[in-house]
């Protein structure tokens, strides 16, 4: 294929070049999975993102590993299904659209259910197309014709299907417990959407008097609003304080109502007053003490955290202006004696930031014990899920091994209905994938299921299951690798594994690779209140999509947290400008060459066999790096090779045959020159797509884009380790002649007497054979090369391996000169050295200066005594001269 002619502009604009680069990539086809028998599957899922708004940081994170994976096992010959989607995100997205609702005066009741739902259908359609213009800019090699939503028409059945078998099981249960309520959104919170925070709180101690008139009891609580629903006091069976008391009532004050005093175990004899007040409705200790003694469980309050009926005179007073009047109320009575005050754990709920209240509530379990050790199980054996880093997999366990029972209904509009009717007269409960026959007679069960029941299936769901016969499930699943952060590996990675266990009998995916979370360069976590957030999108609006990704992927390793920093995109923007220019250099001197001119099998410099050498170890070191994951390694390999390899010293020694009279040294050349770049191109093409692209279609190539090209591979034919250490020989002697031009201040522009010492005839030989490259890069007037030379007596000199480098010092540099140049750099440092010394030595200074300040002083002085100390020795061996 004919290369076109070459359109590069001048100057690297990420823009520009990024431009309708996607819209023609996805017109191309080029990221649909195949389902090509003769190419092995490769798949990953999308960590679905929520449809509440706009993708942050970590998400770009999160899909640029994705990409990067999926891109290179493209190119490797894979048949790639990289399966976007997005989740409902029951909670969240519901209060968004309430919030949206409120802003214009109105509550979901005003609309009702079903109008409710098709407003947050709207919202949803708004933004999922956000998201998806911003997985465009993002470049991300996504199968949008597979793209799923959690609450699709597949995915629903998919969920109905899951339920019902695991209520066949008995595995899903309806049950009154003390759940984690959050009275604003009015809905249950399953234990891993409640946040704890350090609250400011206090112990109040109270005397319950004992209905025989024989005393009291000294009870204590942190929440005295709940004391109206009290059914008991418990005292612990073996304590000898309150042993005889076991059996006798207490009057509950404020209610009036008489109630027992049991004896059990759990209470503490050590703590407090050793006796406890007993709430079974409002506390899940108590509800567990409640249900061995036969408590009868009150319930003081309503959904929307007011108080009920049960609470007599403080009916429909918000439970925290209850607890501030009973506590006035109690100390009247002098029944409350003392306030104690106290730092407690409170939790509050993850979504509306409201405080948790234990409450009594009907809901829906998934009975965990058996799914959790199914899964517990698969990590012994060969199929396992390997957790890169390794050290998740016991964070991973050991949540497993303490599992509680799931929570699973949540009081919400937005979500999958839960698939249960109950008979209107009868009060029976039906559970299937529809409605009973005779439905006008069955109401359906009003809540709809945790946002993570159905995120729980995302690996086979999305692939068609149930139905175990669709394409799609029977080549992409199980999937290959699940890109994540460690936040959710409680939430979600440990629900994939075990519903696909329950349910497809294999693993979801053979690798979950854990990366950190965003932070910003002071180490803190990114959120509105710092106001510390950065929008990935405004960075790619300055430095391209290129430069945010190659950093998201470089900037650190597996598993751990990435500081953001704008210096740092900067510098790999600058990275891509090195390559766009040095590829605009390369691309101007290959004289239209097309495809099938590439010639390697004339003669060959020495700088053209090292350069293919560097490329099959960069090659080899890359892929392999890439492979397990360590992305930033990889990346690390590939800027040391375009950098320093290829930009530095190829493209500076390929001027030497290009500007030369040698045509056949030319197109020698330009072949090499041509295949390096196309080799690095792709393999820089899953960090940089966009860049990469562009340079790869004004290249001579022989494909339709880079994205299906093929992945590069190492060929020994290429190899030459004599060629490299010959022209790592030559590489460190044109650093030490730059280093001795620097130190005695000669510029590169002027001509020197040059004389080059091997110690024997094959060091010589090489010398010989590149000695054009000695004179174009080390500007010598006279150049002598010899095994027996003499060395000048005024001589600057460096020792490498295998020769000696000698630079006569007449020429080089006027002696006198250079003392009285030194010798004024001698006394500048000195004059800094005092200076910092006198401060140091200031008592006043040293008092009050903070220590950051002092630090810095003290690193400034010896910082200035090596310089001088530098310039000392220097000056003694000029004088010595």
């Amino acid at each position: 294929m004919e290369t076109k002619e070459i359109t590069m502009p001048t100057k690297y604009d990420p823009q520009s070049i990024e431009q309708g680069r996607y819209e023609w990539w996805l017109k191309g086809k080029f990221f649909e999975a195949q389902n090509d028998e003769g190419k092995k599957p490769y798949t990953i899922v999308i960590p679905p993102p929520n449809v509440t708004g706009k993708l942050h940081l970590g998400h770009a994170w999160d899909t640029t590993l994705q990409d990067i994976l999926t891109r290179m096992k493209r190119m490797q010959g894979y048949d790639v299904l990289w399966l976007p989607g997005m989740d409902h995100a029951g909670i969240a997205t519901q209060a968004k659209v309430e919030e949206k609702l409120r802003s214009e005066g109105k509550s979901r009741y005003d609309l009702g259910r079903e109008k409710f739902v098709e407003e947050t259908w709207k919202w949803k359609e708004e933004y999922a197309s956000h998201i998806r213009q911003q997985w465009s800019k993002l470049g991300l090699g996504l199968d949008y014709s597979r793209e799923r939503f959690t609450l699709d028409e597949g995915l629903s059945a998919a969920v109905r299907e899951v339920f019902v078998t695991l209520y066949k099981k008995g595995l899903i249960y309806r049950g009154e417990y003390i759940i984690n309520w959050d009275p604003s959104t009015k809905t249950a919170l399953s234990d891993i959407e409640v946040i704890y925070k350090d609250v400011q709180g206090a112990f109040y101690h109270m005397k319950y008097p004992l209905a025989d008139g024989s005393g009291h009891i000294e009870v204590a609580t942190t929440r005295p609003e709940t004391m109206l629903g009290d059914t008991a006091v418990a005292v612990h069976p073996e304590d000898e304080r309150y042993k005889h008391l076991i059996g006798k009532t207490v009057i509950l004050p404020i209610v009036g109502r008489e109630i027992k005093i049991v004896g059990d175990d759990y209470v503490d004899m050590e703590f407090g007053s050793g006796a406890v007040k007993i709430t079974p409705a409002h506390d899940p200790n108590d509800f567990e003490i409640g249900n061995r003694h036969n408590l009868e469980r009150v319930l003081v309050m309503n959904e929307d955290g007011s108080m009920n009926d049960r609470a007599g005179k403080y009916k429909g007073m918000d439970r925290f202006e209850c607890r501030k009047q009973i506590v006035k109320d109690l100390q009247e009575q002098g029944i409350l004696f003392k306030i104690e005050e106290h730092l407690h754990s409170v939790g509050h709920s993850e979504r509306s930031g409201a405080v948790v209240e234990p409450y009594l509530s009907t809901q829906w379990f998934v009975k965990m014990q058996p799914l959790a050790n199914e899964a517990i199980a698969l990590q012994n054996k060969e199929n396992k899920v390997n957790f890169v880093p390794e050290r998740f997999e016991k964070t991973y366990l050991h949540w497993m091994e303490n599992i509680r029972d799931w929570c699973i209904s949540r009081q919400l509009w937005w979500g999958h209905r839960i698939p249960a009717w109950y008979h209107k007269q009868t009060g029976e409960v039906f559970v299937g994938h529809e409605a009973p026959a005779d439905s006008e007679n069955w109401e359906q069960d009003k809540d709809v299921l945790d946002t993570w029941f159905s995120s729980a299936l995302w690996p086979f769901s999305t692939m068609g299951w149930p139905n175990v016969e669709a394409e799609d499930f029977k080549r992409f699943f199980p999937t290959d690798v699940l890109v994540t952060g460690y936040d959710i590996i409680f939430f979600w990675v440990s629900r994939m594994i075990f519903q696909s266990l329950e349910f497809t009998g294999e693993r979801p995916f053979k690798d979950v690779l854990i990366h950190g979370l965003v932070r910003d360069e002071q180490g803190r976590k990114m959120s509105k209140s710092l106001g510390n957030g950065v929008d990935p999108m405004d960075v790619i609006d300055k430095y391209g999509a290129d430069a945010l990704r190659y950093f998201l992927s470089t900037g650190s390793s597996p598993g751990q947290d990435l500081r953001f920093s704008f210096e740092k995109v900067e510098s790999t923007w600058n990275f891509a400008n090195k390559i766009w220019n040095a590829s605009r250099f390369a691309l101007m001197n290959m004289d239209g060459m097309t495809y099938e001119e590439i010639d390697f099998s004339g003669e060959k410099s020495v700088a053209d066999k090292w350069i293919l050498t560097q490329l099959n170890e960069t090659i080899e070191t890359v892929t392999k790096l890439s492979e397990r994951y360590e992305f930033g390694e990889a990346g690390r390999a590939l800027y040391n090779f375009i950098w320093d390899d290829f930009c530095d010293w190829y493209i500076e020694m390929a001027k030497l045959p290009l500007y030369g009279e040698d045509e056949a040294a030319k197109k020698t050349t330009r072949s090499i020159l041509a295949h390096v770049l196309d080799q690095t191109m792709r393999l820089l093409h899953p960090f940089m797509p966009f860049i990469t692209e562009e340079i790869w279609q004004n290249l001579p190539h022989d494909g339709e884009s880079i994205t299906t090209a093929k992945w590069p591979e190492v060929n020994p034919a290429y190899s030459d380790e004599t060629a490299a250490q010959e022209m790592k020989m030559l590489m460190e002697m044109i650093r030490s002649v730059r280093n001795i031009r620097a130190e005695v201040n000669t510029p590169m522009s002027k001509k020197i007497k040059m004389l080059v010492k091997a110690k024997d005839d094959s060091v010589l030989k090489a010398i010989e054979k590149n000695q054009a490259y000695i004179e174009k890069f080390c500007n010598p007037e006279e150049l002598q090369i010899g095994i027996n030379l003499e060395t000048p007596e005024k001589a600057m000199t460096a020792v490498i391996t295998g020769l000696e480098i000698i630079l006569p010092l007449e020429g080089l540099i006027n002696i006198e000169e250079e003392i009285a140049r030194l010798t004024k750099e001698y006394e500048k440092f000195t004059k800094e050295v005092e200076r910092v010394e006198k401060k140091l030595n200031n008592e006043g200074f040293m008092k009050k200066a903070p220590e950051s300040v002092v630090a810095e002083e003290r690193a400034k002085e010896k910082d200035y005594r090596e310089k001088r100390a530098l310039v000392e020795a220097r000056l003694n061996e000029l004088k010595g001269l």
